[in-house]
């Protein structure tokens, strides 16, 4: 109720150094905040000297700044805002497991794909940042970001004997295809990844995913493989016409009447098990009752003399 109140602004269009995402994290924290039912208003912030060594994505509600994902998403939580909230135990391990994959084998080559690729990036990643940065910060930004990018693929995936980005890209090509593949398996027919509500897994697959989905990519044989995957596009389409657009805007549940939900589930639970103590009650009452068996106690020897007549 407390995000419903203040709101919160949201920036999602700055990278900074130490975590280079392009569009990942401002997609995931969309989408979860969407599943979630939380009203959050997106305030995209141009380049300026100012906000260059800003940290994103960045939440404020009133008074209140948010920064680094998992703060947001643990803020998120704190004010009932929780997608994984009917997840199991063991579909809340599911999802952690399937996020370090996603970090692991996706993220370097969608880095590569987005800022190190010399055709897309000079087609579409270093234009795009370029437009929304003030002279000179059009040409200094572009060019940090992707030296940033280069240098955290190259010390992640650059192991012996892969030390030049020529010899590191069959590698992290080969691994995001793999991590597609296995994403495309668990999603099977499913619109959603645990049954028919979104949760935490299926907001930040659509953070990686989407963004190579729809851009407009010179060369990707990244993006060339996810279209072969029907179930994956799918599942970002899905989630941008029913969540994203203007024409069919979400109908996320009020908060009050989430916890009404949940309170009414919680008494036909209580209801199940009163009725359930009841029938064994009465299958108890019912059935043949026998007297308790008592051993026969013998008299004792000083009972005994006193019954003796003398």
């Amino acid at each position: 109720m407390l995000g419903r109140r203040l709101g919160f602004a949201f920036r999602p269009q700055r990278v900074s150094d130490s975590s280079v995402c392009f569009w990942c994290h401002p997609f995931y924290f969309q989408a979860y905040a969407k599943f979630s039912g939380a009203k959050v208003t997106v305030s995209p912030v141009d380049w300026t000297w100012k906000t260059l060594t800003a940290t994103v994505p960045e939440l404020l509600c009133g008074d209140i700044v948010i920064q680094e994902p998992p703060h947001i998403l643990s803020f998120f939580r704190k004010q009932r805002f929780n997608a994984d909230y009917e997840l199991t135990a063991r579909q809340g391990a599911d999802t952690m497991a399937y996020i370090a994959l996603l970090e692991e084998k996706l993220r370097p080559a969608l880095l590569h794909t987005f800022w190190v690729d010399a055709e897309n990036y000079s087609n579409l990643t270093r234009p795009w940042f370029a437009s929304r940065s003030p002279f000179p910060l059009n040409f200094l930004v572009p060019s940090r970001h992707a030296s940033a990018a280069l240098s955290r693929i190259l010390l992640t995936k650059g192991e012996a004997p892969l030390h030049r980005i020529t010899e590191v890209e069959g590698k992290i090509y080969s691994d995001a295809k793999e991590c597609l593949n296995l994403l495309s398996y668990r999603l099977g027919t499913a619109n959603y990844f645990f049954g028919n509500s979104p949760s935490s897994l299926d907001a930040f697959v659509f953070g990686f995913v989407a963004p190579l989905h729809k851009a407009s990519l010179p060369s990707s044989p990244l993006q060339s493989h996810l279209r072969q995957l029907d179930n994956l596009t799918r599942f970002c389409d899905t989630i941008l016409a029913v969540y994203f657009s203007s024409e069919h805007p979400c109908s996320s549940p009020p908060v009050q009447e989430t916890m009404d939900a949940n309170l009414q589930k919680l008494t036909q639970l209580v209801n199940k098990e009163s009725n359930l103590i009841e029938k064994m009650d009465d299958n108890l009452r019912s059935s043949p009752q026998h007297k308790p068996h008592r051993p026969d106690t013998k008299p004792s020897l000083s009972s005994e003399k006193s019954s003796t007549p003398a």
